[in-house]
């Protein structure tokens, strides 16, 4: 046992110790960088994958770049076979937060096949999929389990784990993190609060209004889609709104400032 795996849980010394293999599932937000930032000075370099689900024209562009800029390792990056527009206008509806689609078919999914292709690979073995969840994110997300054994995806020769490193850390102590490496969150975070799709359905207005200004072609999309769908992504109270009345900017306003 090394002076770095003596700070880890038990249970993960256990697992660094049985050549389990750590999968960083990263989106470019400033909880996947601390939390790699804190598994690279813990785990051994060459028991670490990072992933990225890419989620195409719908992510804050210049993310991909970012991770590359601020990870030691190989930056795997998956995809879903289908775009997070398309499955909208195919299903003719938007995901919300207790039906969160996008988070299922297209990041999720493609992370866990790549986990299990990988470990095939490897000839089987044990799988740690770390992901930056915080308790302080939500009251649903604090009562998640950090660390539990997935069984739904273990089989005879791979054995799968989930785990939240950053688990118990705060908004503060996660950007600190962040500078103690040496490094800056995604620049889109001088003005946002969180980093997800550029108009995603958890969104402040504050970040959905950044958006807007910052990928006009991309929110003349959304509200075109909305309209020929005929369902919208938020609501005022108990009454759908349309997303540029939701956040207040016409898309004439957007294309004229361009």
């Amino acid at each position: 046992m090394t002076e770095t795996t003596k700070q880890l849980p038990p249970e993960i010394t256990d697992l660094v110790l049985s050549d389990a293999v750590f999968y960083v599932s990263h989106s470019g937000g400033k909880d996947s960088q601390a939390m790699y930032s804190m598994m690279a000075s813990l785990i051994p370099h060459d028991q670490i994958v990072v992933i990225h689900a890419s989620l195409g024209d719908v992510e804050w562009p210049g993310v991909i770049e970012h991770i590359n800029s601020t990870i030691s390792h190989e930056l795997n990056i998956v995809k879903a076979e289908k775009t997070f527009l398309g499955m909208v206008e195919r299903r003719g509806k938007w995901p919300s937060a207790q039906h969160r689609q996008c988070t299922s078919d297209l990041k999720r999914g493609p992370i866990e096949k790549f986990i299990r292709q990988d470990m095939k690979r490897r000839g089987g073995g044990i799988a740690v999929n770390c992901m930056g969840l915080r308790a302080a994110e939500s009251s649903a997300r604090a009562k998640r389990q950090p660390f539990r054994k997935k069984d739904s995806q273990s089989v005879t020769g791979r054995a799968v784990w989930e785990w939240f490193p950053i688990f118990t850390l705060s908004t503060p102590d996660v950007f600190e993190m962040i500078a103690r490496a040496g490094q800056k969150p995604f620049w889109a975070y001088q003005q946002n609060e969180r980093l997800s799709c550029v108009f995603c359905i958890m969104g402040s207005r504050n970040d959905l209004r950044h958006g807007a200004e910052q990928n006009p072609e991309l929110y003349r999309r959304y509200v075109e889609l909305e309209r020929r769908i005929g369902h919208t992504m938020f609501m005022k109270g108990k009454q759908p709104v349309w997303i540029d009345e939701y956040i207040g900017i016409p898309v004439q306003i957007i294309e004229e400032a361009v």
